[in-house]
């Protein structure tokens, strides 16, 4: 789907998982309204880059019932973006129908180590976290060490802690 909205863009096909989530938040915020379902999609599986460019901070309107969130193994703040790009695809009737399909797609698996060459798949629940910004995936540390050294990761890194609120220092 990235490549569809890339080449629509005319940008061409990027290799880049970065880019490619750049240019579906891209298409999402033109109005076309697939780029609004895969955006949700990918954030939902915390597909490498979706979380951190389809994030909306607090969703406008956007309120979460229990029942709506109910079973999802999927942060709330996160949960509410995913709501968010849903809300500006689809007919309001199709949303648990999609958050539920989103459900069962996360249980059998995707493609979640943020290194650019690897195309491991497998459930999410199998890919480690990186201990300091909590945003990266890995399929193991193979993949952690050459995305850390060649990949960007050391530099963006520490960009992502200053959006973390330290109890400690805020009044």
């Amino acid at each position: 789907m990235a490549s569809v909205i890339c080449q629509t863009l005319g940008r061409g096909v990027t290799r880049s998982k970065r880019r490619a989530q750049q240019y579906l938040r891209q298409a999402a915020e033109n109005g076309y309204a697939m780029a609004h379902l895969e955006l949700a999609h990918s954030m939902y599986m915390d597909l490498p880059y979706s979380r951190e460019v389809g994030h909306v901070g607090r969703a406008a309107g956007v309120t979460l019932s229990a029942g709506v969130m109910e079973g999802h193994d999927v942060p709330p703040d996160i949960l509410t973006g995913v709501v968010h790009w849903l809300l500006k695809g689809c007919a309001t009737g199709e949303l648990l129908e999609h958050l539920n399909s989103f459900r069962r797609e996360a249980l059998v698996g995707a493609q979640y180590c943020r290194n650019e060459g690897c195309e491991v798949v497998g459930p999410l629940k199998d890919f480690k976290v990186c201990p300091q910004c909590k945003m990266a995936r890995y399929c193991g540390a193979a993949c952690q060490n050459e995305d850390w050294t060649t990949g960007g990761h050391k530099a963006s890194c520490g960009s992502v802690a200053f959006e973390k609120v330290d109890p400690a220092t805020s009044a």
